[in-house]
């Protein structure tokens, strides 16, 4: 009997970025950040893909993602639509237990 196995893998690391895309389509596949302003010494809360491709990292001042990639969209924070989604993902793993094995 063979057993068949699912793998899910979530990259928490673009998560606000998931989130952004998700509320604003027209994100998807562009060069943006979401963070703090980088005139006010915000910080990358979370890369796109596509930024990151340019060095653009969490953690990493604005400013100098804003150096890094000059065509950068800064997108602020909307911590308010991660606790939503964040709901999401926990029912997820309530399902995903739920169809685990044994």
């Amino acid at each position: 009997m063979s057993s068949l196995r699912t793998i899910i893998h979530l990259d928490l690391d673009a998560f606000f970025c998931a989130v952004e895309e998700q509320r604003d389509p027209s994100l998807r596949g562009k060069l943006f950040a979401v963070g703090g302003r980088p005139e006010s010494r915000g910080v990358v809360s979370s890369a796109s893909y596509a930024a990151r491709q340019f060095g653009v990292r969490s953690a990493m001042p604005m400013a100098r993602a804003v150096r890094l990639c000059p065509d950068l969209l800064v997108v602020p924070s909307n911590f308010s639509a991660y606790r939503a989604a964040e709901r999401v993902c926990a029912w997820a793993a309530v399902i995903r237990r739920g169809l685990e094995p044994g």
